[in-house]
């Protein structure tokens, strides 16, 4: 008779070899390099999301060889709209060092991996398990909410909570088959044993689980957080060929992108002297994961570009190149209507 450990994984295993997303653009010509990509999007952002950037992001850079020489800029570019962009900063960062302390390939144990800016616990063990098929413990939120069902333990954010996962998830974690179990418990976590509406008819542990058919519907249960609201005013000027962007350098959201003129008051604007062809307003609602933003731009076109007198670090850019600048989503699409 098979121990609880063995039949959990293998069940699993079993269950992803007829069932797993093995279409998805990072399950096919596995590197490490890829499987890093795909993970770091995939962090805090749905698979759906991610598809289509790393499509674009491995079509620019298809390995490391090829990163190694992109700038931060060129990697936030590519990041335009998949939010969370010290992701993208970290990227950047961890090719640097690959480069440097590395040697340029990709660390091969786990020690090296977890040193990484931007690779936690859960990362690494990934990559050392889709990519180098070694037997490594996860825990991102589909494996975290397939094993506390599974065991009936609490799963929230306390200390407690994420240790008590971390030793179930490494005495669940086979040592062989390594590479389909991984693949196959986030996949069942994601299509399955969904944060919505669990179908444990259809789940190859509903006959072990302690939760099977006795998961309550948590969108009856939880209450949405109402999340805090900022408003935002830019000043956004323009000549025929070239927006006018500074650099935002705080760290805040949207660090290290391109936006017009943030102003909190009418003397905080340099560009209010200059003499101005045109005048419009547009405003524009825009969620984040942890605020809503109410964003207001008042647009002035220039007759042409001009200096200023401003320790801002800022850019005349032309219009024609704004795919090479990492920029907000909704400050992009303003712009790519003037």
């Amino acid at each position: 008779m098979k121990s609880n450990q063995s039949s959990f994984s293998s069940n699993i295993t079993a269950w992803y070899k007829s069932n797993g997303r093995e279409a998805l653009p990072w399950r096919k010509n596995i590197t490490p390099y890829r499987v890093w990509i795909s993970e770091i999007m995939l962090q805090q952002t749905q698979v759906k999301t991610v598809i289509p950037f790393f499509n674009i992001f491995i079509k620019k850079y298809p390995n490391l060889k090829s990163l190694s020489n992109a700038s931060e800029e060129n990697i936030l570019a590519l990041w335009t709209g998949l939010g969370f962009y010290r992701r993208a900063k970290n990227i950047y960062k961890t090719k640097e060092l690959i480069k440097n302390d590395f040697n340029n390939i990709f660390p091969k144990k786990f020690d090296g991996i977890i040193s990484l800016p931007g690779i936690g616990k859960s990362t690494a063990g990934a990559i050392m398990s889709i990519a180098y098929k070694k037997p490594y413990p996860i825990l991102d939120a589909n494996v975290k909410r397939v094993i506390s069902r599974y065991k009936m333990v609490e799963n929230n954010s306390s200390a407690s909570s994420i240790k008590e996962l971390w030793n179930i998830s490494k005495d669940l974690t086979p040592k062989n088959n390594i590479f389909e179990y991984t693949q196959g418990i986030m996949d069942l976590g994601a299509t399955v044993c969904n944060i919505h509406s669990a179908k444990c008819d259809q789940c190859p542990l509903n006959l072990s689980c302690k939760s099977a058919f006795d998961i309550a519907d948590p969108r009856k249960r939880i209450d949405k957080k109402i999340k805090p609201k900022k408003r935002i005013h830019f000043i956004l000027a323009y000549s025929q060929d070239h927006v006018l962007l500074f650099k935002k350098n705080e760290k805040t959201f949207w660090e290290s992108l391109w936006t017009p003129l943030e102003i909190q008051a009418k003397k905080d604007s340099c560009l209010l002297r200059k003499r101005i062809l045109k005048n419009e307003t547009i405003n524009k609602k825009h969620k984040l994961s942890h605020i809503d933003l109410d964003i207001r731009v008042d647009i002035s076109e220039y007759e042409d570009t001009f200096n200023l007198k401003t320790n801002l670090e800022y850019r005349w850019i032309n219009k024609a190149d704004i795919d090479m600048f990492g920029m907000p989503k909704p400050i992009k699409s303003i712009i790519q209507t003037l």
